[in-house]
């Protein structure tokens, strides 16, 4: 269990703009460490019970967390001493959260492969037909869609890019430049390996954000199942639910459609969620030393093991 303590609070009002709501001191505990907080994770706060953790919004290199509470408006909570002095900003608004680094999608712009030949993701809506790994047609049931201001105000290298350059992943592919969020999990070698365990600072890297757009936005596509389709023409996974829906600027929509979350099972392919856990011969294969033979022997058996499940 991890604590965040804090010295005011603040919320967004009916207007979008975040006003200083309380000076209490107090903390909010929850299953792990502050920093790596999951969005929809139950924080506790001792006098007021449980809240939701939304993300962060980061000023002047100060952490504010963000929570709801029974769903209700967007708190913000900092440990500065002295809000008067801080001068929260009042030109934030809720779509300036800073998602978890769990958040995955895809660069608006990114080609996904239909019956119909490539399409920009941010051209499909709710039943059109993408193409799987392995030539199936699938109907799309939500496209979830994230917006970022990039300003100095919330900028923060959780927000980074990765950007896999055409032909890193070998055979050609992907066959242009691909953006992803550091968490999207591609398909490679029988494994789902996030985005930012394939960084080797060449030919895949974190994009810094002075090099990105002052908006842009990305976008997952939710199928049945949590499926391999192909952007820029690279396996790559579909949304699956333990990053939570409720990071997508409309995730009402998605409620409106379906009346509740749905959970969706993870494919049966070993996930990489960290470079430690690559094996030698992929890392090899990214330019990247060896961590040891003890480390290799762990990653490799991780392999094994999943699949003999």
């Amino acid at each position: 269990m991890a604590v965040f303590s804090y010295n005011f609070s603040a919320v967004y009002d009916a207007a979008g703009d975040l006003q200083i709501a309380g000076g209490d001191t107090g903390s909010f505990t929850g299953s792990s460490d502050p920093a790596a907080f999951q969005p929809g994770e139950t924080l506790v706060n001792p006098i007021e019970g449980s809240w939701t953790f939304q993300g962060t919004v980061t000023f002047r290199g100060e952490t504010l967390l963000v929570v709801t509470q029974d769903g209700v408006g967007a708190f913000v909570f900092a440990t500065v001493a002295n809000p008067d002095d801080f001068k929260v900003p009042t030109t934030l608004d809720p779509g300036d959260i800073i998602a978890s680094p769990f958040t995955v999608c895809f660069l608006e712009g990114t080609r996904i492969a239909t019956p119909s030949g490539e399409r920009a993701v941010e051209s499909l809506a709710i039943g059109d037909l993408v193409l799987t790994a392995d030539g199936r047609a699938v109907p799309v049931r939500w496209v979830g869609r994230q917006r970022i201001r990039n300003h100095s105000i919330v900028a923060s290298p959780k927000m980074e890019p990765v950007c896999i350059t055409a032909g890193a992943l070998g055979n050609g592919l992907p066959h242009a430049d691909l953006y992803v969020t550091a968490a999207h999990g591609m398909i490679w070698e029988g494994l789902v390996v996030n985005a930012g365990a394939l960084v080797n600072g060449t030919t895949i890297r974190f994009v810094p954000l002075s090099e990105m757009p002052e908006v842009f936005t990305w976008y997952h596509i939710e199928t049945e199942g949590h499926e391999e389709i192909l952007a820029h023409g690279a396996p790559t996974e579909t949304f699956v639910d333990y990053v939570g829906r409720s990071l997508f600027d409309n995730h009402q929509e998605y409620l409106d459609l379906y009346g509740a979350e749905r959970i969706i099972p993870e494919m049966k392919r070993p996930r990489v969620s960290a470079q430690r856990m690559l094996p030698d011969h992929l890392r090899a294969r990214l330019g990247l030393p060896s961590f040891g033979i003890e480390i290799a022997a762990e990653a490799e058996a991780l392999i094994q093991r999943f699949k003999a499940a």
